[in-house]
């Protein structure tokens, strides 16, 4: 841990033995551990859907189901999250965590391709007012062109890993998922039915809110 994440956590609200217990299970039984949103994401995910107070969550890329709790623990209790894993070795880890945290009534696993899934819950006529964003780099821009006419107006995209160890800005770098990433973050920044921001949190974060009032602020 360097210097910044040990200050970072030492001065925000203290860890929970749950989300240790799933980060120490990630790093024993998974071959990827640093796809782990972690900390301080997993604070920031459960602060900004207190924030939000959406009552439906779409995850795209549920890996170990880190964020997929800390989203869930933000929820009213009315409210709920569908995420999408296309990972099945990771299965048993997530409904394991899911049942310990106490929350495995309020978030659906979808297990399968979310160009797929996205569809289907789109047929049903599924609405979303928050969507995270954090599967397959190089299909964030298909991940946004199907869930966007799902999203409320005055409702929220959120990608992670938009500036992907800093690959983005670098030319040379002509690989599948940063020009994925990259395209992604064009198609946003150009889009005029949305307002977004990037920070540079972790890996990079995209916020975009579509614009109009929300359903439950007529104000917006």
């Amino acid at each position: 841990m360097d210097d910044l994440t040990k200050y970072l956590l030492d001065h925000s609200k203290g860890r929970d033995p749950l989300l240790e217990w799933l980060e120490r299970e990630t790093h024993f039984r998974s071959v990827h551990p640093r796809m782990l949103s972690g900390e301080p994401m997993g604070s920031f995910l459960t602060m900004i859907v207190k924030m939000i107070r959406p009552r439906n969550i779409l995850e795209i890329g549920t890996f170990t189901g880190y964020s997929a709790i800390c989203m869930a623990r933000g929820l009213d209790l009315t409210s709920g999250i569908d995420t999408i894993e296309i990972n099945d070795e990771q299965r048993d880890l997530i409904r394991e965590a899911f049942r310990r945290s106490g929350l495995r009534d309020r978030i659906v696993l979808h297990q399968g391709d979310a160009l797929k899934i996205i569809p289907r819950m789109q047929r049903k006529g599924l609405r979303f007012q928050l969507v995270y964003i954090d599967g397959n780099k190089r299909e964030y821009v298909d991940y946004y062109r199907l869930v966007k006419p799902m999203v409320d107006p005055g409702g929220y995209i959120i990608a992670d890993n938009v500036l992907w160890d800093g690959k983005v800005w670098d030319k040379e770098n002509r690989d599948a998922q940063t020009q994925g990433i990259r395209a992604y973050n064009r198609l946003v920044a150009d889009d005029q039915d949305v307002s977004v921001v990037l920070l540079p949190l972790g890996d990079g974060l995209s916020i975009c809110r579509k614009d109009g009032p929300s359903a439950g602020n007529p104000n917006g």
